[in-house]
């Protein structure tokens, strides 16, 4: 049987519970996630806010996790491959740069797919999958234990909306310093002050011999990035709009889906690629006891991808407290992997 118990932190706060189920499938913890009164708070305000916006953390229920993986192998999609072939060149000198034996943290960890060519080449004491898609995460972890039987796998649920805390976990293998590996430029769907503060709280993580490996997309042609996001095919568009069947189930809603139209731009201004669902005529949904009527054209805000320069990104490792920033890019200068540890004060 399943149990579950609190774990008590420095100051007496409870953000961890611990879930144990049976002894051949990996442990699975959840931390700082939102119980179902504050995902209905906040779907609920920002429907109403203006413009509209629902947070793309709720894009990834059993669907939409499923859509996403099918918008990485599209032709269109180049973040996936520019990543793939910086990893693949210089996985071996990256290598050279990271602990031995260290815990291997995948932070929005998906199928786990990303970490499995990492963990031999760094000689990984554990894999560490972090994500907020529990059944995702679940089939991260039994895909690594069967892989890696010689390596420790556990599952963190968690919300990288809610302040990122991992040193319940960390502190169980203390020994072995922590590597957080952030790929596929999720980082960019950060605002930049939230990007400051999640690798700040990242940073605060390392401790002396800890490293952060995250890759971050560039600049590039709008042209490029408007296939990235609104592909042939449409799978983008079923993506986007998948968030309100999320939002009916989450609110009890009463959004149609073939109402709205998928929309993608580039703002040049803020350097971000902006997902938004379009009315296509003017209608009322009721959700959570309240009404909005959308006007023909009005859009809701589903998601902004920040793109960054080699320099830009690098300024805020910095002020985020990373020294011995190393960095690596591909042929065109337009997609990035840093290396960063934390600043060691004089």
């Amino acid at each position: 049987m399943a149990t579950w118990r609190d774990v008590m932190l420095p100051g007496g706060k409870h953000p961890w519970h611990f879930f144990s189920q049976e002894p051949d499938i990996p442990a699975l913890l959840l931390a700082n996630r939102s119980g179902a009164p504050e995902r209905r708070r906040e779907l609920a305000a920002g429907l109403l806010a203006e413009p509209a916006m629902i947070p793309p953390k709720y894009f990834y229920d059993a669907q939409g996790c499923a859509l996403y993986q099918a918008i990485c192998q599209l032709d269109e999609y180049y973040p996936v491959r520019c990543e793939a072939a910086l990893f693949q060149q210089f996985r071996g000198a990256i290598a050279t740069h990271i602990p031995r034996r260290a815990q291997w943290v995948d932070l929005g960890c998906g199928d786990g797919g990303k970490s499995w060519p990492w963990l031999a080449v760094v000689g990984a004491s554990r894999y560490v999958g972090v994500d907020i898609a529990e059944e995702w995460l679940q089939m991260a972890l039994r895909d690594g234990r069967r892989r890696f039987p010689g390596v420790e796998c556990i599952g963190v649920v968690t919300d990288f909306t809610q302040p990122l805390d991992l040193r319940t976990v960390k502190a169980t293998s203390r020994k072995h310093p922590p590597v957080f590996f952030y790929p596929g430029s999720s980082i960019g769907n950060f605002s930049p002050v939230d990007t400051l503060h999640f690798l700040q709280s990242v940073q605060q993580h390392l401790g002396e011999q800890g490293q952060l490996l995250i890759s971050v997309d560039g600049l590039h042609d709008p042209a490029l990035l408007q296939q990235a996001y609104d592909d042939a095919l449409g799978v983008t568009a079923a993506f986007n709009r998948n968030i309100l069947r999320v939002v009916n189930r989450e609110l009890e809603a009463d959004f149609r889906p073939e109402r709205f139209r998928h929309q993608a731009s580039f703002n040049t201004d803020e350097s971000r690629v902006e997902l938004s669902l379009v009315a296509q005529e003017t209608h009322t949904v009721s959700f959570d006891g309240q009404q909005r009527r959308f006007e023909a054209g009005e859009s809701i805000i589903t998601e902004y991808s920040y793109k960054y320069s080699r320099a830009g990104f690098a300024a805020l490792l910095e002020v985020a407290g990373f020294g011995h920033i190393r960095h690596w890019q591909d042929e065109a200068g337009a997609y990035h992997v840093f290396l960063a540890s934390r600043r060691q004060l004089s």
